[in-house]
């Protein structure tokens, strides 16, 4: 009757506090550079180290340039933040993918690219999307700075066991509907708190069709609707997916850890505490039009009536009205990338859409690889010929614009069409205003300066 949630959670279980939360083991804790320092400085007066420095792996990611990355960083707040967590993970001697290293990138692309991330683990970072990783079968959740120390001190974590909820997708996914497509009209259909206090698996026809790097972004969103964490029971596109990759096992071990792999999965008579069920042929391209990714419409529908004061003021702060088609708006900066859509699969559907057409003139678009694999296999597949051709420039890999801790900030008033997770007032800058949308969409807008439904393009 176990869910794949509990499965993994009561095998992480180390001891349960009575009336109180539970001791949970941690396979995995990432570190950026963001929030990482307090940690550090916490074991540092306790005069500690990491329990098992082997477990974490650090990377800088959210402060770094995406251009000239061989040159000092010129902000001196991110350029302090990124050498404190070099020297950090030198005097505990942690592993350190630095600016540069060809192992950089996001590190929620970097730890499933490099089989860091696997199934059955339990995996934190101290960053909301961290649910990222849960794609591959895993319990993976974001903490807070304190619970980042405690995890480096103890490889445990104190976490009250969430409720379960399996969401199913029933059906195919239409032509131009991606996994992006797919996690907005979930957050349109239960607003951006109506998961809150569960942990998502997401199963159905659709789920499985997905690539895993589909299945990435659809779980990197389940935050976005209020969940701890979502996940997708492991499969054969998993493990076609983590073989061969630089950290899983090979050879006989690897044939053993795919058939341990295999049993987890939710029980045929598995009891989740809630259910939902859609079916994909209500899926279209999508869009956002407010200020939180549930304020979400298919991309040929209408701004719907503000039902709250909260609706008129993000309809006020985008410049949108109510019965307004999106379709024609006129677009400023185009983003893709983060670690919702900075994978290959995204950049070769980007690369579809502009192959043969060319940049709209006014158009200041962002391409922005999420690690440096990603970036030379844009280049072997010559991804990059298609987007130079176009008018485009590939960047170095990042955040980027998914938050303003970079240089890469939309000026006050622009509207951006991007690939990221959020689009709250002054996300990519003080003033912006951010569309959600499918790198599909995104290329879209980049080619004919509106927002435009991708379908008429493919």
């Amino acid at each position: 009757m176990n869910t794949l949630f509990d499965k993994i959670w009561d095998a992480h279980v180390v001891q349960h506090v009575a009336d109180g939360p539970d001791q949970l083991y941690i396979d995995r804790l990432y570190c950026h550079e963001v929030t990482s320092p307090q940690a550090f400085d916490g074991l540092r007066r306790r005069g500690i180290r990491p329990l098992r420095p082997t477990r974490i792996t650090c990377m800088p990611d959210h402060n770094i340039p995406t251009l000239h990355q061989d040159q000092p960083i010129s902000d001196p707040v991110g350029r302090k933040q990124v050498e404190t967590l070099a020297q950090n993970v030198k005097e505990f001697g942690l592993t350190h993918y630095g600016l540069m290293d060809e192992r950089n990138g996001i590190v929620h692309v970097v730890g499933p690219e490099r089989g860091l991330t696997q199934p059955g683990m339990t995996i934190v970072c101290g960053d909301s999307h961290t649910s990222t990783h849960g794609a591959v079968g895993a319990i993976a959740f974001g903490i807070g700075t304190s619970e980042v120390e405690q995890v480096m001190a103890s490889q445990c974590i104190l976490q009250t066991k969430p409720k379960t909820m399996r969401i199913t997708i029933d059906g195919v996914l239409g032509r131009g509907v991606t996994a992006k497509d797919l996690a907005l009209y979930l957050m349109s259909q239960l607003t951006t708190n109506g998961a809150t206090g569960y942990f998502i698996e997401y199963a159905g026809e659709a789920i499985r069709a997905l690539s895993m790097e589909g299945r990435l972004t659809l779980c990197n969103l389940s935050i976005e609707m209020g969940a701890r964490g979502g996940m997708v029971a492991p499969d054969e596109v998993t493990f076609a997916y983590l073989k061969g990759r630089p950290e899983v096992p090979q050879g006989e071990a690897w044939d053993k850890m795919v058939e341990q792999w295999r049993e987890l999965r939710s029980e045929p008579d598995a009891i989740f505490d809630k259910e939902i069920h859609f079916h994909a042929d209500a899926v279209t391209p999508m869009v956002t039009y407010g200020t939180n990714p549930g304020m979400a419409i298919a991309i040929d529908g209408t701004i719907p009536a503000s039902a709250t004061e909260s609706d008129k003021k993000a309809l006020s702060y985008m410049g949108f009205h109510e019965g307004e088609k999106m379709l024609g708006k006129p677009v400023d900066y185009v983003f893709l990338g983060a670690c919702t859509n900075g994978r290959i699969e995204d950049f070769r559907a980007f690369a579809s859409i502009v192959k043969g057409r060319q940049k709209a003139q006014h158009i200041t678009a962002w391409l922005v690889p999420g690690s440096w694999s990603v970036y030379r296999q844009i280049e072997a597949e010559g991804i990059s010929d298609i987007l130079t051709a176009a008018g485009f420039e590939l960047r170095q890999p990042g955040c980027s614009a998914c938050l303003a801790m970079n240089d890469d900030k939309v000026p006050a008033g622009k509207l951006c069409v991007s690939t990221s997770n959020r689009n709250f007032e002054g996300r990519q800058g003080a003033g912006s205003r951010t569309v959600l949308a499918s790198p599909l969409t995104a290329a879209a807008a980049a080619v004919t300066g509106v927002i435009t439904n991708p379908n008429d393009l493919l």
